[in-house]
């Protein structure tokens, strides 16, 4: 007999362990939120108790929980406030949707609008202005890295022409010096910011709440969070967990930006002892470069405008450092790194550590690289994060603004997900919300069928795409030992789909239905 029953027990599944000794079973026993027992129905009978709940899941495939390699879902609440343009194609459709936006205490407030909305356009606030009545407007482009605001705006702001930036940041001016209302990066949009409005902090908490129960409902578990989402998070994170439990495990990474100097590093080093019941701080997220659209993005070769030569830190040696810094005092980055120059220097970076570099450190997003650099990914075991959905932002034929940006050459190796796996790499996989929507069954289904100017190359296969979800994320996050599988001591973080998302089609498993998701042992999601 156990020494004390199961919390939770569920049966009738078709259980896809990940765990080579025993990759299959049917039955699976949870307590105190780690995985007790697996197996058949006779080897979880006798953890069967007064209070056990159980749970039979009628033929379903239950695999490890699914987690969001890279996601932003307190930052992204800010992100995503007020109209959403996502499903805007071009100026026409901009403009009506500007005109009848509701205003948030008189302000237009929009998010996700693609950057092929302007047709190869120049971004530019004369396009807009004319549909505003006057208000002051924010509108965040896609890649939330870029922006275009009205010339209220920049007048509520004080942004009367350039500025100067530690990071490579730009507010876009005309030949006479004036503001375009096109904001280039952090730095540049964080003018606007102070007269923007915010929502309260009992707002925030309700949207956080239903954001991550939502994200739930499509069998996410966890995320890696890519950001800290501002000085109070911890505090909204702490609130939240005094009257209940978050429907998602939480790993945030704060930024170290440019100009960080030995005290504001260790302050980084600080913070990682920051935690709650299902939440803490675990490692610090650096940007080597932009967007291609934006142009931003660090590359080789210029892009076809002449821009994305330069990195986002000025003094790309002084990332290096702070890498190593981090490196030292025990913690784990991730680096934006879009652009092949960038991530040649992001590995070069990790090269530089030595073996204790491997599997410590990673990349984010990896959109274009060349031959020669797919394979010292897994030669120094850097870790590749990428954002399936993030290719449907291109186009196959090649006309879409990051393709034209890159030339066909470059733009034929997007997203080389399926040749780094096959190198040897760990690849763990993420949606970027609100760049994309959050809905990890899409992750799933666009990594086995990329779209737009990835279509051409190879996808993965089932298994390859749920372990990008499942036991590469922990690996990607040290947590190779204690989750992603699902194994007696693990943690039980579950998510059961109504087919098996190895061997079902790829469009069929983003439609799956989500049986049950368990994270940390309590049920957050569940059929009804």
């Amino acid at each position: 007999m156990p020494p004390a029953p199961a919390d939770l027990i569920l049966t009738g599944a078709h259980i896809r362990t990940l765990d080579p000794t025993n990759p299959h079973a049917t039955a699976l026993a949870v307590r105190d939120g780690h995985i007790a027992a697996v197996g058949a129905p006779e080897d979880v009978r006798d953890w069967d108790g007064p209070r056990t709940e159980t749970i039979h899941l009628d033929g379903a495939t239950l695999a490890p929980g699914l987690v969001d390699s890279h996601s932003h879902p307190v930052w992204g609440l800010e992100m995503a406030t007020g109209q959403d343009l996502s499903g805007v194609r071009d100026l026409d459709g901009l403009r009506a949707a500007l005109r009848t936006a509701a205003r948030i205490d008189g302000w237009v407030v929009a998010w996700g609008l693609d950057h092929n909305a302007f047709g190869g356009r120049p971004v530019h606030r004369g396009l807009i202005e004319d549909t505003l009545d006057g208000a002051p407007a924010f509108i965040r482009l896609y890649d939330g890295h870029s922006a275009l605001v009205s010339g209220a705006a920049l007048r509520a702001a004080g942004v009367e022409g350039p500025r100067a930036f530690a990071q490579r940041a730009t507010v876009v001016c005309d030949d006479e010096g004036l503001p375009t209302g096109h904001l280039i990066e952090h730095a540049a949009m964080d003018l606007i910011t102070p007269v923007l409005p915010r929502p309260s902090h009992a707002e925030r908490r309700t949207r956080l709440v239903e954001l991550l129960s939502a994200m739930a409902a499509t069998g996410l578990t966890g995320a890696h969070v890519m950001d800290l989402g501002g000085d109070d998070v911890p505090g909204l994170l702490a609130s939240v967990e005094q009257e209940t439990q978050l429907p998602l495990r939480l790993r945030l990474a704060p930024w170290c930006m440019p100009g960080v100097d030995k005290e504001g590093l260790d302050e980084l080093v600080a913070l990682q002892a920051e935690h709650g019941r299902h939440w803490l701080v675990g490692g610090a997220k650096f940007f080597m470069d932009g967007t291609v659209e934006g142009g931003t993005a660090w590359l080789e070769h210029a892009d076809c405008h002449g821009q994305g030569t330069a990195a986002f830190w000025p003094d790309p040696e002084a990332y290096a450092n702070a890498v190593r810094h981090l490196h030292a005092a025990g913690v784990r980055t991730a680096t934006h790194a879009i652009g092949d120059a960038a991530v040649r220097h992001v590995l070069d970076t990790v090269a530089s550590l030595g073996p204790g570099g491997r599997l410590r450190h990673r990349i984010e997003h990896i959109e274009t690289v060349p031959d020669d650099t797919v394979p010292r990914f897994a030669e120094l075991g850097v870790i590749a994060s990428m954002q399936p959905p993030h290719t449907a932002y291109t186009r196959a034929d090649h006309t879409d603004e990051w393709s034209r940006r890159l030339g066909d050459e470059r733009a034929a190796r997007a997203w080389r997900t399926r040749d780094l796996r096959d190198a040897g790499a760990v690849v763990a996989l993420g949606s970027d919300w609100p760049i994309a929507h959050y809905d990890a069954r899409e992750v799933l289904a666009t990594a086995r069928a990329p779209r737009g100017a990835a279509s051409s190359g190879a996808g993965l296969t089932g298994l390859m795409a749920l372990e990008g979800c499942t036991s590469h994320a922990a690996v990607a996050a040290g947590e190779g030992e204690r989750a992603g599988r699902i194994a007696p001591g693990f943690r039980a973080d579950l998510t059961a789909f109504g087919l098996d998302p190895v061997e079902a089609p790829a469009d069929e498993v983003a439609q799956a239905p989500i049986r049950l998701t368990v994270s940390g042992g309590h049920v957050t999601h569940r059929h009804p």
